[in-house]
C-alpha cells in the first residue's frame, strides 16, 4: 500500500523565504507571500483579515521578521481577550491610583512596542468609546496614561487583524469610518484551508512531525486513505482545526502509522460522480488516485472551466497551468457528451472541437 512519508521540510524552504512556520506552496498563499513582501519593509498599517484560524498571527509576525524593525519589540494584543474596562489601561498604561485597584504605574503595549511593532488581534471587537483614543495615536504617535496628562511620543508601527466584517461594522455605527480607512491602508485577506487545499499535505506532514517529536512517538507514514479523509474535510476552524486533529491522530496512532482522527458524522458527502470514479480504484487508493478524484469532482463542480476566478484551478488553490500539468501527467480530459460526439460528427473535417459548438 503507497503510504504519504514523513518529509523534514514540507513545501518551500522556509529558510529561503525568511517566513517562518508558514507552510505551503498553493497559489493562494503565494499572493498572500508577494504582498507581505511588498509592504515589509515599509511602515505602513496592515489590516489582516481572514476566518478564525488561518494564521493572522503568524502573517503579522513575518511582516515584522522582514521590516527594518526586526530584532525590536513585537508586542501583541487581543483586544476581544481583555475585559472592556481594563483594555485603555491595557493599551496606553495607567498611573497609580487611575482607578480602584491601581496600586501600581502600568506600562502599557503601546509604550512597550515603541521603535518596534504593535499587532492588535481582534480589533473589530475594540468598543466604540476607546476608537477615537485608538485614532489618534495611530494618527500623532502620542498618547496619555490613565490618571495622566503628560503626553507620550511612540514610534509604533502597527499590524490589525480581525475576523469580522469591518465593513458591516461602520454601517452599522459600531466601528469609526475613520479609523477603519486609518487601519485599511494596505488590507492582506488570507484565504481559507478548504481555498488552499493543495496545502493541505504539506501541514499534515508538518504537523506529525512537530507532534511526534513532542510526544517521542514514531509515526513513519501516513496512508492514503488518511491523507484522502483530511483533504476532503471542510475544515470550518481552518489550520487551527487542521493542527488539533493531527495531534489527536499522533496520540491514537500505532505501529508509526497515523489514523484517520476524523469522525464519522464529520465526513464529506462526495458527490455521486465522485462514489462513481472511487468505485473504480483499489481499497487502499493511492496518492495518484486521491488527486486524480478531488481534481476531476472539482472540475465538475465549476463546470469544467479551469481558469478564471470560478474555475478549478481557484478552486484548488493552484495556478491554471499548474493544474493543467497535472490534468496531462494524470490523463484527466473533459468527457465528450452525447449531444457533442453529434455536433463533432456533423462538422466539416478540420473544425476545432470547441468551434463546432458555435
Amino acid at each position: 500500500m503507497a503510504n504519504y512519508p514523513i518529509v523534514t521540510n514540507p513545501g518551500l524552504d522556509q529558510a529561503e523565504r525568511t517566513f517562518e512556520r508558514i507552510i505551503g506552496n498553493s497559489a493562494a498563499l503565494e499572493s498572500v507571500l508577494e504582498q507581505v513582501e511588498q509592504v515589509a519593509s515599509t511602515d505602513s498599517t496592515v489590516l489582516i483579515e481572514g476566518e478564525t484560524g488561518t494564521g493572522k498571527e503568524l502573517i503579522a509576525h513575518a511582516i515584522h521578521n522582514a521590516s527594518q524593525r526586526c530584532g525590536r519589540a513585537f508586542i501583541k494584543l487581543n483586544c476581544a481577550a481583555i475585559p472592556l474596562d481594563l483594555l485603555e489601561s491595557e493599551l496606553f498604561g495607567h498611573e497609580k491610583g487611575a482607578f480602584t485597584g491601581a496600586i501600581a504605574q502600568k506600562i502599557g503595549r503601546f509604550e512597550m512596542a515603541d521603535k518596534g511593532t504593535l499587532f492588535l488581534d481582534e480589533v473589530g471587537d475594540i468598543p466604540p468609546a476607546l476608537q477615537p483614543k485608538l485614532l489618534r495615536v495611530l494618527q500623532e504617535q502620542e498618547f496619555e496614561r490613565l490618571g495622566s496628562g503628560h503626553t507620550h511620543k511612540v514610534d509604533v508601527r502597527l499590524l490589525a487583524a480581525t475576523n469580522r466584517d469591518l465593513v458591516k461594522l461602520v454601517a452599522r455605527g459600531q466601528f469609526r469610518s475613520d479609523l477603519y480607512y486609518r487601519l485599511n491602508v494596505f488590507p492582506i485577506l488570507l484565504p481559507a484551508l478548504r481555498d488552499r487545499r493543495a496545502d493541505i499535505s504539506s501541514l499534515v506532514t508538518h504537523f506529525v512531525k512537530q507532534f511526534s517529536h513532542r510526544m517521542g512517538k514514531r509515526v513513519g507514514s501516513i496512508p492514503p486513505e488518511t491523507m484522502a479523509a483530511f483533504q476532503w474535510y471542510s475544515w470550518p476552524g481552518n489550520i487551527r482545526e487542521l493542527q488539533n486533529m493531527v495531534e489527536r491522530a499522533v496520540i491514537l496512532s500505532r505501529d508509526g502509522v497515523l489514523p484517520n482522527p476524523l469522525p464519522k458524522r464529520r465526513t464529506v458527502v462526495m458527490p455521486l460522480t465522485q462514489h462513481r470514479f472511487l468505485a473504480a480504484c483499489p481499497a487502499s487508493m493511492t496518492l495518484e488516485d486521491s488527486d486524480r478524484a478531488l481534481i476531476v469532482e472539482t472540475l465538475e463542480r465549476a463546470g469544467w472551466i479551469v481558469g478564471g476566478p470560478r474555475g478549478a484551478a481557484a478552486k484548488l488553490g493552484l495556478k491554471r497551468t499548474t493544474l493543467l500539468a497535472r490534468m496531462r501527467r494524470l490523463g484527466i480530459s473533459r468527457p465528450i457528451h452525447q449531444e457533442e460526439t453529434e455536433v463533432l460528427t456533423l462538422a466539416p473535417a478540420g473544425i476545432r472541437r470547441e468551434d463546432a459548438h458555435l
